[in-house]
């Protein structure tokens, strides 16, 4: 892609609690020049839309929501100069240079970065990817987009559930379905024991009295406009349908909350090499890639269980990008001008 060409020493792909965390420990050995990129008009990432509590347990000693957990680190970015942010701002390609594309409101823009710290996240699982059949109705929701819906939009997505699989994001839903007033008809989960965190599992389901269907799946969706109804059957060891365990449950949503899968197609376009089963880099080093000067940090390197988790992932990540421009900073590398270097805030 065309573009104008900028110069940046370390650059950051999002911003969500990996890119605040890389990015403020960058700075802290030294970095100057940073520049973090965030596709939404917030920085902040999956924690804005995480209304309940649990973050901070490890990190700050605390319990805190996602907004409150996000809200501190974007505090630190907002007083840290050295660091800019530009918002609503797409990364589209990336070369094994190191030069990403983006596009910004009004103008496609490419930046060569010295380093650079990919922390993209992870996106969901879909229905396809499990293999359920049956019609293609309205209301089959992967649970995260649900989440943003409710807590995010103010909309309800239906009033009758079903949830199948049991990860945290699916478990967390079925209880803020129902403080909404919807009814929760079940939670299937074809292994023998959840996904999910135990104190999910326990404080969202359990103290609902939500009913768990383990070793089970669903074998058939049906509804034209709408979800009506699902098919659900007892499985064995080897996730065969055992005969005569089917029965039905009616409802108008269906949650699939069966995993996450991190986002690296970009490094993939620059000539990464990504785990077929993870789809995860495949590097010698943690948050490293055979790149020079290219790393990966947070959910986009592996998936984490909590945002703690993610953070000292991502603090070791922009320690090590630090290292590396220390190491080159002898190599030639043309320093932006004033009137290269845009505002604060965009």
């Amino acid at each position: 892609m065309t573009g104008p060409m900028i110069e940046r020493e370390l650059v950051i792909v999002g911003g969500g609690p990996a890119g605040m965390a890389a990015a403020l420990a960058a700075h802290g050995q030294g970095v100057r020049d940073i520049l973090l990129i965030e596709r939404d008009q917030f920085l902040g990432g999956i924690l804005n839309q995480c209304v309940h509590t649990g973050f901070g347990l490890t990190y700050f000693k605390e319990v805190l929501t996602g907004p409150e957990y996000a809200d501190r680190f974007v505090t630190k970015i907002n007083s840290t100069p050295a660091i800019e942010t530009s918002l609503r701002t797409f990364a589209v390609a990336l070369s094994r240079t190191k030069v990403l594309t983006v596009i910004k409101p009004g103008r496609l823009q490419n930046i060569a970065a010295r380093a650079l710290i990919m922390a993209t996240g992870c996106r969901e699982k879909t229905r396809e990817m499990i293999h359920i059949p049956g019609t293609r109705p309205a209301g089959i929701f992967p649970a995260g987009l649900a989440q943003k819906l409710i807590n995010v939009e103010g909309l309800l997505p239906g009033n009758e559930v079903v949830i199948v699989g049991s990860g945290d994001i699916g478990l967390i839903m079925a209880r803020r379905f129902t403080l909404e007033g919807a009814k929760v008809r079940a939670v299937i989960e074809i292994e023998s024991a959840s996904r999910g965190l135990v104190r999910n599992l326990t404080q969202c389901v359990y103290d609902f009295d939500i009913p768990v269907y383990f070793n089970h799946m669903i074998s058939r969706i049906h509804g034209k406009d709408r979800v009506e109804k699902v098919e659900v059957v007892k499985v064995d060891g080897q996730r065969r349908p055992i005969p005569g365990s089917k029965f039905e449950l009616s409802c108008d949503t269906l949650l699939v909350s069966v995993g996450l899968i991190p986002e690296n197609e970009l490094i993939e376009m620059a000539g990464v090499r990504l785990d077929e089963k993870t789809n995860s880099p495949v590097s010698e080093a943690p948050n490293t890639t055979a790149i020079p000067g290219l790393f990966v940090c947070g959910n986009a390197y592996k998936v984490y269980d909590v945002a703690d988790s993610v953070t000292a992932d991502s603090q070791l990540c922009g320690r090590l990008a630090a290292e590396y421009l220390l190491k080159i900073q002898g190599d030639s590398f043309r320093p932006l001008s004033p009137l290269e270097k845009p505002c604060k805030r965009r």
